[in-house]
């Protein structure tokens, strides 16, 4: 395995590769683009890489989909770490092109809700057709196949464009969440301010069967952040859900939630207990009374006295 390899949704100049440079160890690392997210992350499973940075959340569109399916099958990955980019488009133009002179635009499908209002106000004729990524539709107007890409304005300079327009958002205080995604070990030490994804697959399709599951954590006060439904490509109707929770795996309430899943679930896949990003210990709730671990130490303390006769 190449241990300063890092990949990334590319071509150079997304989104993704700029998060990635906001990590202080991508200074020492060889950071490959590649063109798509399910090779950026086969590119660890490989072993040809020790690391890849994916985009996993929007907080217009909700989760990336082409992530969560993969982090759902194939090969089991672990995420590390997390990283928030505030998300502002520019219209990148090949130099010398006005703004009624574009008839057709593209970039990346997540982009399109994003910037949807301030198209149909400003461009209402243009015809829009999806990227691979957005610095790959800034490649594709570069090589004169558009006239227009909506990408980040630092992606302007790599493909020999201009922006035209810039700080377009539909809304504010848009931004992705990334994700840093290596092979399974041992999760780092809980900071206090943590977050654990998992994938659950429910056993019979059966009316209460997903309140059964997310009672495993409501019981023992874990938030969930974040669940979402994929088809598991087993006929309509079979989904798995990816679940984002408060808490490290360490924790007690955490740990068991997870133990109860199990239980109940043919599949939990555990996807990682890692930092979250732009939060703090201080920003946190204190756990509700009965869930910290301190609660579930002397509940179990407690039932071995009574097994002992000690009670």
């Amino acid at each position: 395995m190449s241990a300063t390899r890092y990949t990334y949704l590319g071509p150079e100049g997304t989104f993704t590769e700029a998060a990635l440079r906001t990590l202080p160890e991508a200074a020492t690392r060889e950071l490959v683009p590649m063109v798509s997210v399910p090779a950026a992350l086969d590119a660890v499973r490989n072993g040809d890489a020790a690391a890849a940075l994916v985009p996993i959340e929007n907080s217009v569109e909700g989760g990336v989909t082409a992530t969560l399916d993969e982090l759902a099958a194939g090969d089991p990955l672990m995420i590390y770490r997390e990283v928030l980019l505030p998300i502002t488009f520019a219209l990148l133009v090949r130099p010398g092109t006005k703004l009624s002179e574009v008839k057709t635009v593209t970039g990346h499908p997540v982009a399109q809700p994003q910037v949807r209002n301030w198209l149909r106000a400003n461009l209402p004729e243009a015809v829009w057709e999806s990227a691979a990524s957005n610095a790959d539709g800034a490649r594709l107007v570069q090589e004169g196949r558009f006239d227009a890409a909506f990408a980040g304005e630092f992606a302007a300079a790599t493909y020999g464009l201009e922006p035209l327009v810039t700080e377009i958002h539909d809304a504010e205080n848009a931004e992705t969440r990334f994700v840093l995604v290596g092979r399974p070990a041992r999760p780092a030490a809980p900071t206090g301010a943590d977050k654990t994804s998992v994938v659950i697959w429910m056993g019979d399709d059966r009316p209460g069967a997903l309140l059964e599951l997310l009672q495993e954590f409501a019981v023992r006060g874990v938030n969930l952040m974040l669940i979402q439904s994929r088809p598991t490509g087993a006929g309509i109707g079979n989904y798995c859900f990816a679940v984002d929770a408060e808490g490290h795996i360490s924790e007690r309430r955490v740990g068991e939630a997870l133990m109860g899943l199990r239980r109940i679930c043919p599949k939990v896949r555990f996807l990682g207990s890692y930092p979250r990003a732009g939060v703090s210990v201080e920003d946190l709730r204190e756990p509700r009374a009965g869930t910290s671990d301190e609660a579930f130490i002397n509940a179990a303390d407690w039932l071995a006295r009574i097994q002992d006769g000690r009670a």
